[in-house]
């Protein structure tokens, strides 16, 4: 089978032939249909190393439909649809043991309903953890809430706290499209940065007093001038919350300007996993979150190297990018 690698040398992604891996007692084996390559996690931490990366952590979406199963497996037969948070290859292997989800940890695969694509599979292990953030950040209906990065994460973290129904939401972000796509999924204001001072437009918003939430979920180089105008957007008693990851520097926090606000990072509190990945599944299924408008590219999983390369070059144009892995499979 095929999978996608990172040897060492920067930029340099492979793909290998390795053998067909078998599921062990509590175990189900997974044939692929669609990857997501996560642009944060994968090219941040992942592409511009110049080490070599474990191939088990290329990668953590994938939706596909069930190959074999081991002995002690009830839960999932030959044949089902499912999303698995497994890496980048061919065949992937997801653990189903019962112990896992009765203490309250992440499953790793879970059954989809016949109303959500494998395209919106890829979604669900983001979209869990979408939820638990901003179920964290604790919104109220009147709070105005800031969340500076409309990637991928900070586009699910929007639409989840539109989906709750609470708060005025205000998406910041640097590139035309995500600002468009941010307008379109219902932010109530959108902060182009490339044409407006971001802390100025927060603060006119606000008359003056900042938001009641901030949400850093830039990451990587551009983050840090990000976050020090963050903490400036922040009221006082306020809650900053950082989720970006990957700068490759330490954030420039500044006491002066976090006395009498609340820091906190991106928690994700076990005991609500499992909830959380249930309600991105209700979520994924009744369109709440809009895959459809987030997947901007597909490549076969033959041109991986060509994805993670546009991807990585070519910000303002691609967002949600997917490996195929079967053409032959409808994507229902």
């Amino acid at each position: 089978m095929k999978r996608v690698t990172k040897p060492s040398g920067q930029f340099n992604i492979v793909l290998e032939d390795v053998a067909v891996p078998e599921p062990g007692p509590h175990e189900i084996r997974v044939r692929s249909v669609r990857s997501l390559i996560s642009r944060g996690s994968e090219l941040w931490h992942r592409y511009i190393k110049h080490e070599a990366v474990d191939p088990n952590i290329m990668g953590y979406s994938v939706g596909g439909i069930v190959d074999a199963v081991g002995s002690e497996v009830t839960g999932f037969i030959p044949g089902d649809r499912v999303a698995i948070s497994a890496p980048h290859a061919e065949y992937v292997i997801g653990s189903t043991h019962s112990r896992e989800y009765a203490e309250g940890a992440e499953p790793q695969v879970v059954a989809l309903p016949d109303n959500v694509s494998f395209d919106q599979a890829t979604f669900w292990p983001l979209t869990t953890s979408a939820i638990q953030w901003v179920g964290v950040d604790d919104i109220q209906p009147d709070h105005t809430v800031v969340i500076v990065g409309q990637g991928l994460v900070g586009s699910l973290m929007l639409q989840v706290a539109k989906a709750n129904g609470d708060g005025r939401l205000i998406a910041v972000d640097a590139l035309p499209m995500r600002c468009d796509l941010a307008s379109e999924l219902g932010a109530d204001v959108v902060v182009n940065t490339s044409t407006e001072d971001p802390l100025s437009r927060i603060l006119e918003i606000t008359d003056g007093r900042g938001a009641d939430v901030v949400v850093y979920a830039v990451g990587g180089r551009a983050g840090l001038d990000a976050f020090a105008q963050a903490q400036q957007m922040v009221t006082r008693g306020g809650l900053l919350h950082v989720v970006g990851l990957y700068e490759d520097a330490p954030l420039p926090l500044s006491s002066r300007l976090i006395q009498r606000k609340r820091l906190i990072g991106g928690i994700l509190p076990d005991s609500d996993r499992y909830k959380a990945s249930e309600r991105a599944l209700r979520l994924l299924a009744d369109g709440q979150i809009a895959t459809d408008r987030m997947i901007t590219h597909r490549f076969d999983h033959l041109d991986a190297a060509d994805a993670f390369r546009f991807l990585h070059d070519c910000p303002a144009e691609a967002f949600g990018v997917l490996l195929v892995w079967d053409t032959d499979t409808p994507d229902v």
